[in-house]
């Protein structure tokens, strides 16, 4: 039975489906890696079998029984694995590419915006999106703009980590520029939450944003981080001191989780995505004397949580949209091909804002690429307002899940390029 055809999603239900999930994950993760392919990609095609569109166990979409449930155990698995990857990653090395890493954010975010937009317009004078009403065209083009300026840091710090490469240079300018890239889409996503609500309360596109309302945005979401690194790391130590010294069971790994969490919660309360402070959890604890144990103990958490929030990205996605026999998937398959080679060219243009010798330009574009869980949050705002009909939202949705597909392999083939492999480095 499949879990729209219930009409209560029981507990069975759950066990069964996070099994199946459980399984998967690890069968196709083994696949890839037979084949030479970092695990994630794996992971990825198994949620696109176990989601509604193909076996319909994984609930896939809103509306969906149990999908809620999977949804926020995906995103305890995105928080633990950036929490993992702060453990991982030297605070002052961040700091030394903050430059270089603002440079590529910040191109990361204006070229893809300005081809999505530009592609939007040329889509409307073919009569390629079909019934909208011509006075919102431009805010069409700017929502559109907006989801391919999304870097999804998940998906590519899954596939660093899995290659052993989280300690090169590329990869700490990477993860530096996917949470500038957060910022810079928070500041957007806000903007364009504005046209919005002011188009829809007749007062004009653009009528309800001011320059102060985005600079209060962007004060919040840089003043977090630096609020959260500065104040952890003058509590952090004492703190984690006084926990390692308490005898009972699993108490350092459950503090240290917590840690995260309150953290994912802070960053929340500005707007910011729950992620961004895991991340920064993950750093201040870093400089602290148990940051190894806390490294080793994480593992196996992550092992169990990690593998679902991939699943749901992969079971996401519609394989029915991608059948060119369908007359009305032509129109939508064509947008989401142009749509997806902006998206593409848009953050490979990025890498060019690197000048640092020995730092591979190609990697940082292709590690770029991926828009994950946040181009799908931007796709979604545009259909919740009703800005994005359905097809263009499903074209958008392919773009998405494109992105995220070709990151995995592309990153390999960059990094055998240069004669060093992942298993050399490891």
């Amino acid at each position: 039975m499949s879990l729209e055809e219930s009409s209560h999603y029981s507990i069975e239900h759950f066990f069964i489906a996070l099994a199946l999930i459980l399984i998967f994950s690890k069968v196709f993760g083994e696949l890839a890696e037979r084949i030479k392919q970092p695990s994630v990609l794996g992971e990825l095609v198994a949620g696109v079998i176990l989601g509604g569109s193909v076996l319909a166990i994984v609930p896939s979409v809103p509306g969906m029984l149990g999908y809620d449930t999977f949804h926020l155990l995906a995103e305890v698995g995105v928080a633990i694995l950036l929490f993992e990857i702060g453990l991982e990653t030297d605070l002052k090395d961040l700091i030394k590419v903050g430059f270089t890493s603002t440079i590529v954010a910040i191109i990361g975010v204006v070229v893809p915006f300005a081809l999505g937009f530009a592609s939007i317009l040329v889509f409307e004078k073919y009569g390629m999106l079909g019934n909208v009403d011509p006075n919102f065209t431009i805010l069409i083009a700017i929502t559109a703009g907006a989801t391919l300026t999304a870097t999804s840091v998940g998906i590519t710090a899954r596939v660093l980590s899995d290659m052993n490469r989280l300690q090169s240079g590329e990869a700490k300018i990477i993860l530096g520029a996917a949470v500038i890239d957060d910022i810079l889409g928070l500041i957007i996503l806000g903007v364009v939450s504005g046209l919005i609500e002011s188009s829809e309360s007749g007062v004009g596109v653009g009528g309800g944003v001011s320059a102060a309302s985005v600079g209060i945005i962007f004060l919040k979401a840089f003043g977090f981080l630096i609020a959260a690194i500065v104040i952890g790391n003058l509590t952090s130590k004492r703190l984690f001191n006084l926990v390692e010294k308490m005898r009972v069971r699993g108490v350092l790994l459950l503090s240290a989780i917590s840690f995260a969490f309150i953290f994912s919660y802070l960053a929340s309360l500005v707007g910011l995505a729950p992620i961004v402070g895991a991340f920064a959890a993950g750093l201040v604890l870093a400089n602290t004397h148990q940051f190894k144990s806390i490294e080793e103990r994480i593992k196996p958490v992550a092992d169990v949580f990690t593998p679902i929030f991939f699943i749901m990205v992969g079971a996401a996605v519609d394989v029915a949209v991608f059948n060119p026999f369908v007359k009305e998937n032509i129109p939508i398959l064509i947008i989401a091909l142009v749509l997806f080679i902006v998206a593409v060219v848009g953050k490979l243009i990025s890498g060019l804002g690197v000048f640092q010798k020995g730092i591979k330009k190609s990697v940082i574009g292709v590690g770029m690429i991926p828009r994950g869980e946040v181009g799908l949050i931007f796709a979604q705002v545009g259909l919740t307002y009703g800005v994005f009909t359905s097809e263009l939202f499903s074209a958008v949705t392919v773009m998405v899940m494109l992105t995220t597909f070709i990151a995995p392999p592309l990153l390999k083939i960059m990094f055998a390029r240069g004669g060093d492999t992942a298993e050399d480095s490891a």
